[in-house]
């Protein structure tokens, strides 16, 4: 706001265009994201070997922009997956435009881009918006452009409800589980966790003494506190055993450094081989970080439970289209059907607006109003008369 009230007079009182201030918007916009994060706060300038520890590996041979792109995107703190995102979308538009020179493109390109991903492409609204973002990141925080109206024709956004497992099919895909994968299963199910969340929850997360988990940077980098269920408990206990005695045996071999957010690794050097920072779902083998170009021990991936969930959905005859993010779909209607408060449910799931929460009371079996069928309500003479079909 600072730099465009200054925008606002170099053009009103001077009537000039110079000096350009893109590059002080986009510094101060850096730093701002780095803050919010939680990174250090420079007094200064940060040095090149700050910022060469936030950026980490970048393949030099990719185009100047993506180049360009990644390391904006790393030096504001962005995760990885918003990288990946962010990227794919700006080679998709290269490929749109036929030209990697996206610097004298502008609104008319990025608007029949976008268009075209809602008409031609029928993607769905949060794709388009994805897209959208990470164009608008490019331009305004890479190259340093303010960009005008867009007037795109904006991809529909249908109403859908949610997935929803049955308690009878949750019991019945319980025991198809076993190890980790069951656990996971019932964290997921019983917390109502995310998938990402709960590969990402670490061994300081778990409160076995206040009886809840600490659900980290969630959706929106909110945290937020959820139930421990006491079916896992034990499950728990044992797997925080196991990760102390896989931690101690990296320790031994030279490793037992773990990835720590928010660029608190340059702040606290050695708390990377602390044991509660450790995951509590590791991967069983170590991994190179495509970032810092570390070698290390990973969280398990995304396909350890995502393919062996549609493994054990088709085991047990369920032709549902659930996916993982059903356990937790399902944590909540459950938890509504039992009488639990709607604000509760929306505090442990995390849910900003109780509107989202609300979409679970249409998927319950038992709604706010006890509606009985008309056909119920029949005798069952009057069935037997109006049910002679004719040929």
């Amino acid at each position: 706001q600072a730099v465009r009230a200054i925008e606002a007079y170099r053009d009103l009182i001077w009537m000039d265009s110079e000096p350009s201030l893109s590059r002080l918007r986009i510094g101060l916009s850096r730093l701002s994201a780095q803050e919010k994060a939680g990174n250090l706060v420079h007094t200064g300038a940060p040095g090149i070997d700050d910022e060469r520890k936030l950026v980490g590996h970048i393949d030099p041979h990719e185009p100047p922009l993506i180049q360009a792109l990644r390391r904006e995107l790393r030096l504001q703190r962005k995760a990885l997956e918003t990288e990946r995102s962010y990227v794919s979308w700006v080679e998709r538009f290269m490929t749109f435009c036929q030209s990697s020179d996206l610097e004298s493109l502008g609104e008319n390109e990025i608007k029949a881009f976008l268009t075209s991903l809602a008409v031609e492409g029928d993607v769905a609204a949060s794709t388009q918006n994805q897209a959208k973002s990470g164009l608008l990141f490019l331009y305004q925080k890479v190259l340093g452009r303010e960009l005008g109206f867009l007037d795109v024709v904006s991809a529909s956004k249908p109403a859908r409800l949610p997935v929803v497992l049955s308690r009878a099919e949750i019991g019945k895909l319980v025991p198809e589980f076993s190890g980790l994968k069951r656990l996971m299963f019932l964290v997921m199910y019983g917390a109502g966790l995310r998938h990402k969340e709960c590969r990402r929850l670490r061994v300081k997360d778990v409160c076995f003494d206040e009886g809840h988990l600490v659900v980290r940077t969630g959706k929106g980098e909110k945290d937020r506190i959820t139930v421990l269920p006491d079916r896992c408990r034990q499950d728990l206990l044992e797997q925080v055993e196991r990760v102390r005695r896989q931690h101690r045996l990296d320790l031994e071999n030279g490793f037992g450094k773990v990835y720590l957010p928010y660029a608190l690794e340059q702040k606290y050097p050695n708390e990377n081989r602390e044991f509660g920072w450790q995951w509590l779902l590791p991967a069983t083998q170590l991994s190179v970080d495509p970032r810092s170009r570390k070698l290390r021990r990973h969280h398990v991936s995304e396909d350890f439970f995502g393919k062996f969930f549609k493994t054990a959905m088709d085991r047990v005859g369920i032709t549902k289209n659930a996916v993982p993010h059903s356990l937790r779909h399902s944590f909540a209607t459950h938890l509504l059907e039992d009488g639990a408060d709607i604000r509760t449910v929306q505090e442990l799931l995390g849910h900003k607006d109780v509107r989202t929460t609300m979409i679970y009371l249409h998927v319950m079996n038992k709604p706010g109003l006890a509606v009985k069928s008309p056909a119920d309500l029949m005798s069952q003479p009057e069935l037997d008369s109006r049910t002679k079909f004719g040929p």
